[in-house]
């Protein structure tokens, strides 16, 4: 049965196990996973070298076929792009030419409508710069009334301060002086007095008199005092004293009153409220009537009528600091304007508060005439000379351009305006009013001017001059304001400075189908769309945009901008014959490299296999016998055909196999890494459905199959059994039973590989659909980044090649990992073998013995095959050499052990055994068999002829021994008459012969050894009775002179045994000759009675 155990441990569909590979064959799991790796591992450090290489090629074949659809794409990205670039050049070239001539026809229209839109907006202009004339004067009027009441309030206040500091200061002085002289009178009267002599008779005064004088010696004199204040107070108290001295005819009571009060009022620039400042100037100037004026301000302010006075002095609550404001220049000129200029300007009225136009320029012309006698004005808002006030009465006597209906004197009357403004000061002062301002400025009044003198360009014929008229135009354009700044709709077309630098530079452009080289063509290209663009959004009836005749986005306009500079719009045949050219290298040289990785791999499998196929040989040579016994052959069969070629066929395939898959996998996500993050995370978020999806289908499929193993067993012995056994199954008309038992069992192999295949068939399908989800993301994402210009057409479809083809490496690897799974246990089973303990090695001093005569001697020997149960013990046996000894006994008695021991098959537990004195452990195991020859119950045949089957018994036998040998065994007859006699070959069971002459063909081949020793088991158990004899006959001139053991249950064959050995239980229980033991009526005569009857005996004493 080892072939059928060989066929049991194959999987259906070859080593790989059906159509899923490692998912179709129930994975056998290692015990020891990393250290059996590691063991096999040491099998292959012989040829890391060429491991090396399989590597390099491994990763430069799979480098090449990462890279390939990479640089295809560059291929198909390089067309596309010049597609791309070919249609925008064709369709921007039309757009230009259409664009150009549109503009040319366009600008006769917007230079009339500009003209047109000048002279209105010069109308504009010139009743703006009249009312804003008028405006501007009249509140130049109100500026300078007040400025005049100001400087008015200013001088009066400082006339005042003057005045008072003056007054003050002279009537000080004064009485200072008369201080003094009153002083020096009195003292010169006491001096008098006291020089009188004594009796005579003294000037009679008054007490009033007395005391005044008195005060007036203690009063300190006024001009020894520096303070202003002391001073002024010791000159009141001077002029209190002088009111109650005597009436003195140079001193006026009044003067003195009226210099009391003056010095009695606060000094003005002391005081901060206005109100106490406008009463103190009231009352000094109320004062100082009755004194003489100091200055001719002071005479010219007394000039004033009241209501004047009044109006400057409610100015003085709007000064805040008389210091500051009497540094101004105007107040520094206040002394030099006439005050008749002052009093027309003040009796003038205000303009602002007439109605009448007439009225108005009237009262203005007359205001201008008051201004140009008038100092300037600092603080005022209009400081016009002679000059600019001319200017303003021709712009206000130039008639009104909106009134105008002839347009050549429209267009004279607004060159005429604009000759005004340019020397026109600017009239504007409301920084809000800037359209006005802008037509104010001289540059761009100087760009009307020309404007309005260039022809007109619906006018003109001439192609050069209508070119060159409309360079000048934009020229001009560019230069002036925004013509069309009214909310005004009656234009059609609007055209600011934008649109004018747009226009102009669009029609300096080349054109687009001129140009040659590519970067040019680029930038005009891009030039036309942004000018186009510009154009239209800012200008009303723009012309058609260029942009308008490619559909594309501006991602994609700037990439096919970028394509134009690259490509030129033209198919780079070359560039693609190059990427051809790369490609069919890359798949050759990838090839090439698959190839020599293949080829060095197989030997590298091959080598290994055959070094561990070697090892596992010289092993079981030189396992005990006790190993074959307690092993099914065809477990070790398996293990040494079936496991060391599924290490075989992993190490050439499935290794190489797995670096391709991870480099691929690892290459795959570099180079999907490289076109798109986005995309790639896409790919990678299917991969959990992945893992998810093949574990249960896996460990479903696993289960299926390994039911499926389980009935292709059952069916394949069935059918062995049936095919070797088909004569007793006919003989017994077992058939019927036969059929149904295999229809049984076929139907349930059918239910269980259904199962299983459909299990497993379901992977694909599975893997196609998240395939396809993975497929309709790229293509969605991928959809957007081309519209984006962010990804090429070639890009995309590399991508979507590498996502294709990215769930085969990992379903590769996962197959992978349970056939290295697989591997590895089947290395497992292998190694046990390595590892199974060996026959004990000879002693150092093992002997050969020269000429062994055959004395056997069993000396208290003991022998288990299991610890705990007892077989043979003490056993005692002495053979002579060339006695017979028969053995019997019951089945399990320990015959064929004894000469398994005898042997050295196996080691015996205790006691002692030795040939011709000799401890058989002290013989060398080679030498102690050759003395040995066997012919056993089982006839062992091997595939040859017979005349090599005869001759395995002896090395270098010739044919005339093989011949003599055939004879002596009576074989010699039969098989001269097979067709080819001694070189008939027989087959693997040698089935070609009957069991018989298998038999007489073993005992040929032991009695052409010529042993020492002769052991037969059985040796004539499968032989008829007439070949018996012969057979026997022979064997007795055979095993004359030789020690022989005959182990036989026949017991009709051992009858002539010199001594024969009754063994139950491992033990001998008796032992003698034939006739001694049949007359002990023991075990042994029970056992020859129940083969023979009485007649059989009677039969074989005749």
């Amino acid at each position: 049965m080892s072939a059928d155990r060989g066929r049991e441990s194959r999987p259906m569909g070859g080593r790989r196990g059906g159509p899923m590979g490692g998912f179709g064959r129930p994975v056998e799991k290692p015990k020891n996973f990393k250290g059996t790796f590691k063991r096999l591992l040491r099998y292959l450090k012989p040829h890391r070298i060429n491991l090396i290489i399989v590597l390099i090629f491994a990763v430069l074949s799979t480098s090449f076929s990462i890279a390939t659809p990479k640089i295809s794409s560059k291929a198909l990205n390089k067309l596309q792009d010049a597609y791309m670039a070919r249609k925008m050049i064709s369709e921007i070239s039309k757009g230009q030419d259409e664009a150009v001539s549109q503009l040319k026809n366009k600008m006769g229209d917007v230079q009339k409508e500009a003209v047109d839109n000048i002279k209105d907006k010069m109308g504009e202009a010139q009743n703006k710069a009249v009312e804003q004339i008028i405006n501007n004067m009249a509140n130049a009027q109100v500026a300078a009334v007040d400025e005049i009441y100001k400087n008015m309030a200013i001088q009066i206040h400082n006339g005042v301060v003057a005045g008072q500091n003056a007054a003050v200061n002279q009537i000080t002085a004064q009485m200072g002086v008369v201080q003094k002289n009153l002083v020096n009178q009195i003292k010169e009267q006491m001096a008098q007095i006291q020089k009188m002599p004594q009796g005579m008779q003294m000037p009679s005064m008054d007490t009033k008199t007395i005391e005044a004088m008195q005060s007036l010696l203690k009063l300190p004199l006024i001009d020894s005092i520096s303070d202003r204040e002391e001073k002024i107070k010791t000159t009141i108290k001077f002029i209190d004293i002088l009111y109650s001295m005597p009436e003195n005819k140079n001193m006026d009571k009044k003067s003195l009153e009226t210099a009391k009060e003056i010095l009695s009022l606060p000094l003005l620039e002391n005081v901060k409220n206005p109100k106490e400042k406008i009463d103190i100037i009231k009352k000094f100037m109320s004062l100082s009537n009755s004194m003489p004026k100091t200055n001719k301000t002071q005479e010219s302010l007394m000039q004033l009528d009241k209501e004047t006075m009044d109006k400057a002095l409610l100015k003085i609550y709007q000064i805040k600091n008389f210091n500051v404001a009497s540094s101004s220049s105007s107040n520094k000129k206040m002394d030099k304007m006439t005050m008749d200029s002052v009093n027309k300007l003040l009796k003038l009225p205000m303009i602002k508060d007439l109605k009448d136009e007439k009225l108005k320029k009237k009262t203005l012309v007359e205001l201008i005439d008051i201004f140009k006698d008038m100092p300037d004005m600092s603080n005022s808002s209009m400081n016009f000379s002679s000059s600019d006030m001319q200017n303003i009465k021709e712009l206000i006597l130039l008639p009104e351009i909106s009134k105008i209906e002839d347009e050549k004197q429209k267009t004279e009357t607004v060159i005429k305006l604009i000759d005004i403004f340019e020397k026109m000061p600017n009239m504007n002062t409301d920084s809000n009013n800037n359209k006005s301002n802008e037509m104010m400025d001289l540059e761009q009044l100087k760009n009307i001017k020309e404007l309005l003198y260039l022809p007109m360009l619906n006018t003109i014929t001439d192609s050069e001059e209508k070119t060159k008229v409309l360079n000048n135009m934009l020229d001009i354009f560019g230069k002036m304001p925004d013509m069309n700044s009214t909310n005004s709709s009656s234009t059609n077309n609007k055209f600011d400075t934008d649109s004018i630098k747009a226009v102009q530079e669009f029609i300096s452009l080349p054109k687009l189908s001129s140009i040659k080289d590519a970067n040019e063509k680029a930038e005009v290209c891009k030039k036309v769309l942004d000018l186009g663009k510009k154009m239209q959004g800012s200008m009303e009836n723009a012309p058609n945009n260029p942009k308008n005749n490619v559909k594309f986005t501006d991602e994609q306009i700037n990439s096919v901008i970028n394509a134009i500079r690259q490509t030129n719009g033209e198919y780079d045949f070359n560039y693609i014959g190059k990427i051809a050219l790369i490609l069919i290298a890359l798949y050759i040289l990838s090839s090439l490299f698959s190839l020599t990785m293949g080829l060095v791999m197989s030997g590298v499998a091959q080598k290994t296999v055959r070094d561990l196929r070697r090892e596992v040989d010289e092993k079981l040579s030189r396992l005990p016998l006790k190993y074959f016994d307690s092993h099914q052959h065809g477990d070790i069969l398996s293990r040494v055909t079936n496991d060391v070629d599924t290490i075989a066929t992993t190490l050439q395939q499935s290794l190489t196999q797995i670096i391709t898959s991870v480099i691929t996998i690892i290459g795959y996500i570099i180079m999907m890494l490289t076109i798109s993050h986005s995309l790639t995370l896409i790919v990678l978020a299917t991969m959990p459905l992945y893992i998810i999806a093949t574990t249960f289908i896996a460990k479903k499929s696993q289960r299926y199959f390994a039911a499926q193993q389980k009935e292709i067993g059952e069916l394949s012995g069935h059918v062995e059994e049936m095919y070797t056994g088909h004569k007793i199954v006919k003989a017994f008309g077992k058939e019927k039973d036969s059929i149904e038992k295999f229809e049984a069992i076929n139907s349930r192999l059918m239910n269980v590989g259904w199962r299983a295949q459909f299990v497993s068939g379901i992977m694909f399908p599975l893997m196609n659909f998240i395939s396809n989800l993975g497929y309709v993301g790229i293509c969605i994402v991928g959809g957007i980044w081309i519209t984006r210009s962010l990804l090429g057409i070639g890009d995309i479809i590399a991508f979507i090649q590498y996502s294709r083809s990215f769930t085969m490496p990992i379903i590769q690897t996962a197959n992978i990992a349970n056939i290295i799974q697989s591997t590895i246990a089947c290395a497992e089973r292998v190694f046990e073998i390595l590892d199974e303990e060996e026959e004990v090695p000879d002693s150092k001093n093992a002997v050969v013995l020269d000429n062994p005569k055959g004395e056997v001697k069993f000396e208290d020997v003991s022998f288990r095959y299991k610890e705990d149960v007892p077989l043979i013990e003490d056993m005692n046996l002495k053979v002579k050499p060339g006695d017979t000894i028969a053995i019997v006994g019951p089945t399990g008695a320990g015959k064929t052990t004894l000469v398994n021991l005898l042997m050295r098959f196996y080691e015996i537990n205790s006691g002692r055994i030795s040939i011709d004195g000799v401890n058989i452990k002290d013989i060398k195991r080679s030498e102690l068999r050759k003395m040995f020859g066997m012919v056993l119950q089982d006839t062992w045949l091997f595939n040859g002829t017979i005349k090599d089957n005869i001759g395995y018994g002896k090395e270098g036998a010739s044919m005339d021994e093989i011949i003599q040998a055939a004879k002596a065994a009576h074989a010699d007859h039969f098989i001269r008459t097979l067709p080819q006699g001694y070189d008939t070959v027989l087959n693997e069971e040698a089935t070609n012969i009957s069991q018989g002459q298998k038999q007489l063909l073993t005992i040929a081949r032991a009695i052409l050894a010529d042993p020492k020793i002769l052991i037969l088991d059985e040796a004539t158990s499968s032989v008829d009775t007439r070949t018996e004899v012969l057979i026997q006959k022979a064997m007795a001139n055979l095993m004359e002179g030789r020690t022989s053991f005959v182990i036989a249950h026949r017991l009709s064959t051992i009858k002539d045994a010199k001594l024969i050995l009754v063994m139950n239980n491992g033990s001998i229980i008796e032992m003698g000759n034939h006739k001694e033991l049949l007359a002990k009526g023991g075990f042994y005569a029970e056992l020859y009675n129940s083969q023979f009857t009485k007649g059989n005996i009677e039969e074989e004493a005749v």
